[in-house]
């Protein structure tokens, strides 16, 4: 039986940290397009730095990776590997062989995002400011505000602990049991799955939201966790 290489993909302060588990370089590419094949809605436009453990890889293998990625909207700017032609063969590319921090064990260490393994959602303690934005093949967690210009498109649902005034995608592969919820739900542009939803003008004091599909619309209700 043929094992497929698997392929973890982790949000980074610089973009997405792409790691490969074991395998042959052939597999492992394979395996590494076939996954960006079927998140391309996510990942599209994404910055890649990609953990190749320990294969060892020379220029045209680079150069052939770097531009089946390009075809498909991707940018490949770093290289991580245990292997010192690797690393080199990188640099002489122009990419980059390090992050700007260290990651220990093979996983990131990145100021002020934790990951749920059980889930692989994503958790960000911090406000995202207008340019910022964050695209997650799972739940995305926000403690924080969400400012106008700000964007988070993930496959699962979207919870923001402060006030959401930017653009939000839950369940961009179609999910169409996908929330967001908001302490202060006001966005520029909330979508969940394939349906947009038009934000009425505030009234009142703002109050804890949960949004979510029915009957094919975007329904806005107030967030009372022991009802659901």
């Amino acid at each position: 039986m043929t094992v497929t290489p698997k392929v973890q993909i982790k949000g980074i302060r610089e973009g997405l940290l792409v790691s490969l588990g074991d395998g042959s370089w052939p597999e492992l590419k394979d395996a590494l397009l076939q996954h960006i094949q079927q998140q391309a809605n996510f990942l599209r436009g994404a910055r890649l730095a990609l953990d190749v453990g320990n294969s060892t890889l020379n220029p045209p293998e680079v150069q052939e990776l770097q531009d089946a990625l390009s075809q498909r909207g991707l940018s490949l700017w770093a290289i991580l590997s245990a292997s010192p032609k690797t690393i080199q063969t990188a640099q002489a590319l122009g990419m980059a062989t390090r992050l700007s921090k260290p990651i220990p064990d093979r996983v990131p260490s990145v100021p002020d995002t934790r990951l749920n393994n059980r889930e692989n959602a994503i958790l960000v303690r911090r406000t995202l400011r207008s340019g910022y934005s964050i695209k997650h093949a799972s739940h995305v967690i926000v403690i924080g505000d969400v400012n106008p210009g700000a964007e988070i498109i993930s496959s699962g649902d979207i919870i923001v602990w402060g006030k959401l005034r930017g653009v939000v995608h839950a369940g961009a592969d179609g999910d169409e049991n996908a929330i967001v919820c908001a302490l202060d739900l006001s966005p520029t542009q909330l979508r969940i799955a394939g349906q947009i939803a038009i934000t009425p003008q505030r009234k009142g004091k703002p109050q804890p939201e949960i949004a979510h599909l029915q009957d094919g619309h975007v329904l806005a209700e107030t967030w009372n966790p022991k009802e659901r």
